[in-house]
């Protein structure tokens, strides 16, 4: 098979493993930065162009767009998903997992656990929200941040209206969460490929930090999931429609909650902590699924 993979540098670990397991496997793999794409848009031909060369011939295509570029990465593969290639996650889960609010209310609507959220426009309504999600503490999030970016926890209500009326003045949207206080600083990153947790491990902040991201210095250990939180992954990756992703789950007193769903979730940490081949199910997962015009919205949605 010819599989392209979207990504900004060859380089990065996620993107050299999967490039690894598929050459192991006999594939022709192709990296192409997402930026340096461009696009002819016609009905009839629709084409992909790269560096003064049309894109042609491509089997799959692996999408590993970054949260900063996800409005031209989600165009691109829509283009791919147009000229007929195989997507291993498509263009519009991408965007709904990446938009941070339809994701939330998406999985609320199916039943899916999840910390209170709040989530509203005017000033003039902290005081009745920050009530909503249970008062202080409580966790503010950027709708628009990743990796634990723009992720703040107010211990008491006057620093949160302050964090809030600070990112309001600015003009951002952001979201307002109960701090699952139980949770010590943990979660559970599970990795689903193809409907099914293929790994899983706990995920602890560092000392003094209630954000448990790797990139922030967390630390990784192997975990034994419970039937409720395995289900709990596979339901979000379905209803988000991702074939790939990492979702985060808190445990609290009543259950899973789901933090976030990931549609590019990062290889080093699950292979180091899991020492499992998650890049090897991925392309397995590829050849078993990849056929022409196999996309459930044809990059219409």
């Amino acid at each position: 098979m010819k599989i392209g993979i979207l990504s900004r540098n060859k380089n990065l670990y996620s993107t050299r493993r999967l490039i690894e397991a598929a050459e192991e496997r006999g594939h022709e793999v192709h990296v192409l930065d997402v930026l340096r794409c461009y696009m002819n848009i016609t009905s009839h031909r629709p084409s992909i162009h790269y560096k003064g060369e049309e894109l042609s011939g491509f089997d799959a295509v692996i999408p590993r767009i970054g949260a900063s570029v996800t409005f031209y990465g989600t165009a691109v593969l829509r283009q791919f998903e147009m000229m007929g290639v195989y997507p291993l996650n498509e263009s519009v889960a991408i965007t709904r997992s990446r938009d941070k609010l339809r994701s939330l209310q998406l999985l609320a609507r199916k039943g899916i656990g999840l910390p209170v959220t709040g989530f509203a426009h005017s000033p003039d309504d902290i005081q009745d929200m920050m009530k909503m999600v249970g008062g202080a503490p409580s966790v503010i999030k950027l709708l628009e941040g990743t990796q634990g970016i723009g992720v703040v926890l107010a211990e008491t209500k006057k620093a949160a209206e302050s964090v809030i009326e600070a990112f309001m003045g600015l003009k951002t949207n952001i979201l307002i969460q109960e701090f699952i206080k139980e949770s010590g600083g943990t979660d559970i990153r599970c990795f689903v490929v193809g409907g099914r947790v293929v790994a899983a491990m706990k995920r602890q902040g560092a000392e003094g930090e209630f954000r448990s991201n790797i990139h922030r210095g967390g630390s990784a250990t192997l975990v034994r999931l419970t039937p409720e939180e395995r289900s709990t992954a596979v339901r979000a990756a379905k209803i988000t429609g991702l074939n790939v992703c990492g979702v985060d789950i808190l445990r609290s007193n009543h259950g899973p909650l789901v933090m976030e769903v990931n549609s590019s979730p990062g290889l080093q940490g699950i292979e180091t902590t899991t020492e499992k081949d998650v890049a090897g199910m991925i392309i397995s997962f590829i050849e078993k699924n990849a056929k022409p015009h196999k996309t459930r919205t044809r990059g219409t949605g």
